[in-house]
Protein backbone atom coordinates (compact mmCIF):
# COMPACT_ATOMS: atom_id res chain seq x y z
CA UNK A 1 0.00 0.00 0.00
CA UNK A 2 2.75 2.04 0.94
CA UNK A 3 4.85 1.80 -2.65
CA UNK A 4 1.08 2.48 -4.46
CA UNK A 5 0.86 5.68 -2.47
CA UNK A 6 4.39 6.47 -3.34
CA UNK A 7 3.96 5.90 -6.99
CA UNK A 8 0.45 8.03 -7.20
CA UNK A 9 2.37 10.71 -4.79
CA UNK A 10 5.54 10.90 -7.55
CA UNK A 11 2.91 10.76 -10.25
CA UNK A 12 0.93 13.43 -9.15
CA UNK A 13 3.45 16.05 -8.15
CA UNK A 14 4.99 15.32 -11.78
CA UNK A 15 1.47 16.41 -13.05
CA UNK A 16 1.58 19.37 -11.48
CA UNK A 17 5.12 20.33 -12.11
CA UNK A 18 4.68 19.80 -16.18
CA UNK A 19 0.76 21.56 -15.74
CA UNK A 20 2.85 24.63 -14.08
CA UNK A 21 5.84 24.65 -16.54
CA UNK A 22 2.95 24.47 -19.30
CA UNK A 23 1.37 27.51 -17.67
CA UNK A 24 4.33 29.20 -17.70
CA UNK A 25 5.39 28.37 -21.28
CA UNK A 26 1.92 29.77 -22.17
CA UNK A 27 1.94 33.21 -20.61
CA UNK A 28 5.32 33.50 -22.11
CA UNK A 29 4.04 32.66 -25.80
CA UNK A 30 1.70 35.33 -24.82
CA UNK A 31 3.13 37.60 -23.24
CA UNK A 32 6.71 37.88 -25.06
CA UNK A 33 5.31 37.31 -28.74
CA UNK A 34 7.27 39.04 -31.51
CA UNK A 35 5.19 40.67 -34.32
CA UNK A 36 6.51 40.04 -37.91
CA UNK A 37 7.46 42.99 -40.00
CA UNK A 38 4.70 44.53 -41.98
CA UNK A 39 6.76 45.34 -44.65
CA UNK A 40 8.41 41.95 -44.78
CA UNK A 41 4.48 40.23 -45.22
CA UNK A 42 3.65 42.98 -48.14
CA UNK A 43 7.31 42.95 -50.51
CA UNK A 44 6.32 39.14 -49.51
CA UNK A 45 2.62 39.34 -51.02
CA UNK A 46 4.30 41.07 -54.14
CA UNK A 47 6.83 38.64 -55.50
CA UNK A 48 5.37 35.92 -57.57
CA UNK A 49 5.67 33.17 -54.57
CA UNK A 50 7.52 30.84 -57.07
CA UNK A 51 9.92 29.90 -55.13
CA UNK A 52 12.69 29.59 -57.70
CA UNK A 53 15.71 30.68 -55.85
CA UNK A 54 16.94 32.95 -59.07
CA UNK A 55 16.69 36.13 -56.67
CA UNK A 56 20.32 34.00 -54.76
CA UNK A 57 17.74 33.32 -51.75
CA UNK A 58 15.95 29.90 -51.43
CA UNK A 59 12.50 31.17 -51.63
CA UNK A 60 10.63 34.67 -51.81
CA UNK A 61 10.16 35.12 -47.93
CA UNK A 62 13.62 35.42 -47.33
CA UNK A 63 14.46 37.29 -50.59
CA UNK A 64 11.46 39.94 -49.12
CA UNK A 65 13.30 40.27 -45.73
CA UNK A 66 16.33 41.12 -47.84
CA UNK A 67 14.89 43.50 -49.98
CA UNK A 68 13.39 45.36 -46.28
CA UNK A 69 17.11 45.34 -45.34
CA UNK A 70 18.33 47.37 -48.55
CA UNK A 71 18.89 44.33 -50.92
CA UNK A 72 18.69 45.22 -54.52
CA UNK A 73 14.70 45.20 -55.43
CA UNK A 74 15.76 43.76 -59.27
CA UNK A 75 16.21 40.23 -58.86
CA UNK A 76 13.13 38.71 -59.04
CA UNK A 77 12.81 36.84 -62.71
CA UNK A 78 9.81 35.56 -62.50
CA UNK A 79 8.35 39.02 -61.81
CA UNK A 80 9.67 40.60 -64.13
CA UNK A 81 9.65 44.13 -64.15
CA UNK A 82 5.90 44.78 -62.65
CA UNK A 83 7.15 43.30 -59.85
CA UNK A 84 9.86 45.32 -59.89
CA UNK A 85 7.62 48.43 -60.02
CA UNK A 86 5.23 47.90 -57.57
CA UNK A 87 8.03 46.76 -55.09
CA UNK A 88 9.93 50.65 -56.11
CA UNK A 89 6.32 51.96 -55.62
CA UNK A 90 5.80 50.30 -52.25
CA UNK A 91 9.73 51.10 -50.84
CA UNK A 92 9.78 54.36 -52.09
CA UNK A 93 12.89 53.38 -54.23
CA UNK A 94 13.79 54.11 -57.93
CA UNK A 95 12.69 51.72 -60.43
CA UNK A 96 15.72 49.11 -61.72
CA UNK A 97 15.53 47.09 -64.72
CA UNK A 98 15.74 43.39 -64.48
CA UNK A 99 19.22 42.41 -62.96
CA UNK A 100 20.69 40.08 -65.72
CA UNK A 101 22.53 38.32 -63.88
CA UNK A 102 19.71 36.33 -62.24
CA UNK A 103 18.25 35.75 -65.49
CA UNK A 104 16.08 37.12 -68.04
CA UNK A 105 12.35 37.76 -67.74
CA UNK A 106 10.41 35.46 -70.41
CA UNK A 107 8.74 37.28 -73.15
CA UNK A 108 5.50 34.83 -72.11
CA UNK A 109 4.92 32.74 -69.15
CA UNK A 110 6.48 29.62 -69.82
CA UNK A 111 5.83 25.99 -67.88
CA UNK A 112 7.38 22.57 -68.12
CA UNK A 113 6.77 19.83 -70.01
CA UNK A 114 7.72 16.49 -69.43
CA UNK A 115 8.13 14.08 -72.85
CA UNK A 116 6.58 11.10 -71.15
CA UNK A 117 8.06 8.45 -73.35
CA UNK A 118 11.54 9.31 -72.83
CA UNK A 119 11.18 10.11 -69.31
CA UNK A 120 13.07 7.00 -66.76
CA UNK A 121 11.25 7.80 -63.61
CA UNK A 122 14.62 9.14 -61.70
CA UNK A 123 12.48 11.66 -59.60
CA UNK A 124 15.22 14.37 -59.87
CA UNK A 125 13.16 16.82 -61.21
CA UNK A 126 10.52 16.46 -58.31
CA UNK A 127 13.21 17.00 -56.04
CA UNK A 128 13.95 20.16 -57.56
CA UNK A 129 10.81 21.88 -58.47
CA UNK A 130 10.13 24.01 -55.41
CA UNK A 131 6.67 24.26 -56.17
CA UNK A 132 5.69 20.54 -56.13
CA UNK A 133 3.89 20.70 -59.48
CA UNK A 134 5.98 17.72 -61.15
CA UNK A 135 3.90 13.97 -60.45
CA UNK A 136 5.67 11.04 -60.66
CA UNK A 137 7.01 7.88 -58.21
CA UNK A 138 10.55 6.50 -58.72
CA UNK A 139 10.69 4.70 -62.14
CA UNK A 140 7.51 5.05 -63.58
CA UNK A 141 6.65 7.94 -65.73
CA UNK A 142 6.29 12.04 -64.47
CA UNK A 143 4.18 14.94 -65.19
CA UNK A 144 3.77 18.33 -65.05
CA UNK A 145 0.46 19.67 -63.51
CA UNK A 146 0.58 23.17 -65.49
CA UNK A 147 -1.84 24.80 -63.48
CA UNK A 148 1.13 24.55 -60.58
CA UNK A 149 3.88 25.30 -62.61
CA UNK A 150 5.41 28.89 -62.18
CA UNK A 151 8.04 28.58 -65.29
CA UNK A 152 10.81 28.51 -62.86
CA UNK A 153 13.03 26.20 -64.61
CA UNK A 154 14.75 24.55 -62.23
CA UNK A 155 13.74 21.28 -63.60
CA UNK A 156 15.30 20.77 -66.33
CA UNK A 157 19.15 20.96 -65.27
CA UNK A 158 18.77 17.87 -62.87
CA UNK A 159 17.08 15.60 -65.92
CA UNK A 160 20.24 12.99 -67.08
CA UNK A 161 18.13 12.00 -70.04
CA UNK A 162 17.05 16.04 -70.83
CA UNK A 163 13.37 14.68 -71.59
CA UNK A 164 12.12 18.57 -70.27
CA UNK A 165 11.05 21.29 -72.56
CA UNK A 166 9.92 24.56 -70.94
CA UNK A 167 7.14 26.25 -73.49
CA UNK A 168 4.84 29.19 -73.52
CA UNK A 169 1.21 28.82 -71.60
CA UNK A 170 -1.13 28.85 -74.28
CA UNK A 171 -2.99 32.15 -74.00
CA UNK A 172 -6.61 31.27 -73.26
CA UNK A 173 -9.79 33.80 -72.13
CA UNK A 174 -8.75 32.64 -68.84
CA UNK A 175 -4.95 33.61 -69.02
CA UNK A 176 -5.21 36.35 -71.20
CA UNK A 177 -4.39 39.70 -69.51
CA UNK A 178 -4.52 43.47 -71.16
CA UNK A 179 -1.34 45.49 -69.90
CA UNK A 180 -2.57 48.89 -69.19
CA UNK A 181 -0.96 51.54 -70.52
CA UNK A 182 1.22 53.96 -67.87
CA UNK A 183 -0.36 56.76 -66.51
CA UNK A 184 0.89 60.50 -67.06
CA UNK A 185 3.75 60.53 -65.42
CA UNK A 186 4.36 56.70 -65.62
CA UNK A 187 1.89 56.23 -62.53
CA UNK A 188 -0.62 53.78 -63.37
CA UNK A 189 -4.18 55.10 -62.36
CA UNK A 190 -4.22 58.45 -63.62
CA UNK A 191 -4.30 58.42 -66.92
CA UNK A 192 -6.77 60.99 -67.15
CA UNK A 193 -6.05 64.37 -64.55
CA UNK A 194 -8.16 64.96 -62.49
CA UNK A 195 -9.15 68.47 -60.68
CA UNK A 196 -10.42 68.99 -57.21
CA UNK A 197 -12.95 71.24 -57.79
CA UNK A 198 -14.57 71.27 -54.13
Amino acid sequence: MDMMFDNLSALIAISAIALGFGALLGYAAVKFKVEGNPIVEQVDALLPQTQCGQCGHPGCRPYAEGVTEGEAINKCVPGGDDTIRALADLLGREFIPLDEEHGQAPETKMTAMIREAECIGCTKCIQACPVDAILGAAKQMHTVIIDECTGCDLCVEPCPVDCIDMIPVAVTPQTWSWNAPDGIGNRPGNLIPLRNIA
